[in-house]
């Protein structure tokens, strides 16, 4: 009999709890002494769609007191059904009434679902945002480089957080635009006794189109004059163009060697063809003489010729054919 009352006992505390558990009768109180409208009946289903009513009423709750009339249960309900943060969502959606910010709920959960932090948009709203710009280094007209930092106060633009571009984007135009200002200086020193020019020329281009946030102010924090990159181009020139010199310098000199190797191997061809002639005399000379064209007195006339020759070209000192 004991151990069937303990186990009667059991069956209805587990009964009870899964009731409580169902029908969440505290949590119910608790919203209708906040002054939030909710049945048990809301409560209980909430639980069989899994969807945690604890977390839903203290939205409600929060959202009652703030005095926030378009947050509604099945608006939050669906909003955590499609992976929102309903707890965020609330949390900005006080915020900006409290900042005097309009902010829809349709347009902060749509902000949410995008992935966005609704909550710290709104905070940046009200706060703006200092970014820090990495060095953008640029160069100017007279070829000195400059390397500059600025720093970029931003405000989140509620209705661009949806589809707008980010910080990389905003820090990007920043950069560029730093870039093309200090390029279109004739001097680098103009840009360093007014840096504000590049602030004032930077911002007056709308960099902020298509993103996420508003630029209110650029300021440049520190000019640093880097290398100078106009003489270092000059002299990378001046050395390619000496070193192409060079080069067809090299070709014309190969060419006139390749041509003086060209006029000896001639000219040994044609001492070649001499020695080969000379060497065919004495066969013509013995042809003759066999023949009989030639005869010894003839032989010793052409000998005593050449040795005639010979001796006045001893005296002289030049040869016969060179004497003017």
């Amino acid at each position: 009999m004991e151990v069937l009352n303990i186990l009667m006992i059991c069956i209805i505390s587990v009964l009870v709890i899964i009731f409580f558990y169902y029908v969440p009768f505290m949590l119910w109180i608790n919203a209708q002494v906040s002054g939030v409208r909710i049945s048990l009946i809301q409560l209980f289903l909430m639980r069989i769609r899994k969807v945690p009513p604890t977390l839903i009423v203290n939205c409600l709750i929060e959202a009652h007191k703030a005095g926030l009339v378009d947050v509604r249960r099945d608006g939050l309900e669906a909003h955590y059904l499609a992976g929102g943060h309903i707890q965020r969502v609330t949390h900005a959606l006080v915020s900006a009434s409290k900042a005097g910010i309009e902010l829809p709920f349709q347009m902060a959960t749509a902000i949410d679902l995008a992935g966005r932090d609704v909550f710290e948009a709104v905070q940046m709203s009200v706060n703006p945002k200092v970014i820090d710009t990495p060095p953008v280094t640029a160069v100017a007209k007279d070829g000195i480089q400059l390397i500059a930092k600025a720093r970029v106060t931003v405000r989140a633009n509620i209705r661009q957080l949806v589809g707008g571009a980010g910080e990389d984007t905003v820090l990007a135009r920043v950069g560029e635009g730093i870039v093309s200002s200090i390029g279109s200086a004739e001097s680098h020193k103009s840009v360093l006794e007014n840096p504000d020019s590049i602030s004032k020329l930077v911002l007056s281009k709308g960099l902020d189109a298509g993103t996420a946030f508003e630029i209110l102010s650029i300021d440049i924090a520190d000019i640093d004059v880097g290398k100078n990159i106009g003489a270092q181009l000059q002299m990378d020139q001046a050395e390619a163009d000496k070193n192409i010199a060079q080069a067809k310098a090299e070709e014309r000199r190969a060419m006139a060697i390749a041509g003086e190797q060209e006029m000896k191997a001639k000219a040994q061809e044609a001492r070649a063809k001499v020695i080969e002639a000379e060497a065919l005399v004495p066969q013509a000379m013995a042809e003759a003489f066999r023949s009989g064209n030639l005869g010894i007195m003839d032989y010793y006339r052409m000998q005593n010729m050449q040795a005639d020759t010979a001796m006045r070209e001893a005296i002289s000192g030049k040869p016969e054919g060179k004497k003017k």
